[in-house]
């Protein structure tokens, strides 16, 4: 098979590796992938976000198949404009991928389903938005982009006044661009959070291993949200139990609201979830692997991948065989100092010997046989082991042996879930 990977950080690099395992992927070519990546792909410099120009080389190459990874060609319609030209995908087509396109979107579809998530209103006036930020308690407000913002697009804000800075920020100054002239308003919950990435054909929801994700940028989660800093599996506030109650609650019922509303689903639905106390509660839907989740998940999945992806594409995931390990992981993020906002790049990249752990390339350049840094985020350690603590140790014992200047990273990965732990 000739499979295009539609991205270029350390998700789709993490997507490739676990793809190559087929021995049916004869090529792999990455759209446009990155310096990291071409040592696992055959890179191409046609943007994510050119679907005209994924097209004509998926039809010039004769591609038998695609994964579409990242949210802007998705909601952009990259899987409808494959699959006319006769390219099957895996990743939902444009008018399911609004479920992240547009927080609205989702909040409505919670609402009219009786799907739990955070009280919430919808403002597409600044004006208005303020009104009703004065009305609330004094206390934290959560303020939300409707559109996508490179996961950056949510400001947990601390008084009605911080609140207020942010819809100006959003609706007025442009901070976003157009994925800010709507807002969200909600309720501030609380709870510990958890990820849970899931396959599904539209009909079967298969979910993947738990994770935690940590967004703000700094220990102690401190600093800016991010795209995320690092991440383990499995998330160890995710029990059994609360794992059965979000299935009948909240993953079967989103996946047949989708359907209902002629929005058939087919690809990897990720649910960001809050345990509040009353329950289980959808903070945000994403249309695709998380990013740096999928880091921290495909290295447990002990299945193969190309085949549970065509089975979603074929909708026959409920006979397909899904198994992860019942090991852990851990996923150190290495980033450029200054990242989530302005940074300096063109570091060279080098790694002491041959780490035991999987180093996924985010945001690095090939220039005369170097690896530089092109990116915020650089590069994804994951290390994988019996206990999260050894994960944890291992992970950050390995990242120590990848370099490049101006570097940081959080030391704190896993601590919170390690205080949660029993194993």
């Amino acid at each position: 098979m000739k499979i295009l990977v539609v991205g270029s950080g350390g998700r789709e690099h993490a997507i490739i590796k676990a793809l190559k395992k087929n021995p049916a992927a004869e090529v792999i070519y990455a759209l446009p992938g990155n310096g990291g990546i071409a040592a696992d792909a055959v890179c191409v410099p046609v943007g994510a976000k050119d679907i005209a120009g994924i097209t004509a080389f998926a039809k010039e190459n004769g591609i038998d198949y695609a994964v579409v990874a990242p949210d802007d060609p998705l909601v952009l319609g990259a899987v409808d404009a494959l699959e006319e030209v006769g390219v099957p995908c895996f990743g939902p087509r444009k008018n399911a991928a609004i479920i992240e396109g547009s927080k609205a979107f989702s909040k409505e579809l919670m609402k009219k389903y009786g799907i739990p998530t955070a009280r919430y209103e919808t403002f597409d006036s600044a004006e208005k938005a303020e009104s009703y930020i004065d009305s609330l308690p004094e206390g934290n407000i959560v303020v939300k982009a409707d559109g996508l913002a490179l996961g950056k697009g949510v400001i947990i804000a601390e008084s009605r006044e911080e609140a207020k800075t942010a819809v100006r920020e959003m609706m007025l100054d442009g901070k976003f661009g157009e994925s800010g002239r709507r807002v969200v308003i909600e309720e501030f919950l609380t709870g510990p959070e958890v990820s849970v990435l899931s396959f599904t054909d539209g009909e079967s929801v298969v979910p993947m291993i738990s994770s935690m994700d940590h967004k703000r940028a700094h220990d102690g989660d401190e600093g800016l949200n991010t795209g995320g800093m690092g991440v383990v599996a499995p998330n160890p506030y995710y029990t059994p139990d609360i794992a059965a109650e979000c299935m009948e609650r909240i993953f079967l019922p989103t996946v047949r609201a989708m359907k209902a509303e002629g929005r058939t689903f087919r690809g990897c639905l990720y649910f960001g979830l809050m345990l509040t106390p009353d329950g289980p509660k959808v903070i945000e839907y994403n249309c695709r692997f998380g990013d740096p989740e999928t880091q921290a998940v495909l290295p447990l999945l002990e299945s193969d991948l190309l085949n549970i992806m065509l089975a979603c594409t074929e909708g026959r995931l409920g006979d397909a065989d899904v198994r992860f390990s019942d090991k852990c992981s851990c996923c150190v993020v290495k980033a450029s100092r200054g990242y989530p906002e302005k940074y300096d790049t063109g570091y060279e990249i080098t790694v002491d010997g041959k780490p035991d752990a999987e180093i996924y390339i985010a945001g690095a350049k090939l220039e005369d046989g170097r690896l530089l840094t092109s990116g915020g985020r650089v590069l994804g350690v994951t290390a994988v082991a019996d206990t999260l603590a050894e994960a944890v140790q291992k992970a950050y014992r390995e990242a120590a042996k990848a370099h490049f200047g101006n570097e940081f990273f959080r030391r704190d990965i896993g601590a919170r879930a390690l205080a949660a732990n029993k194993r």
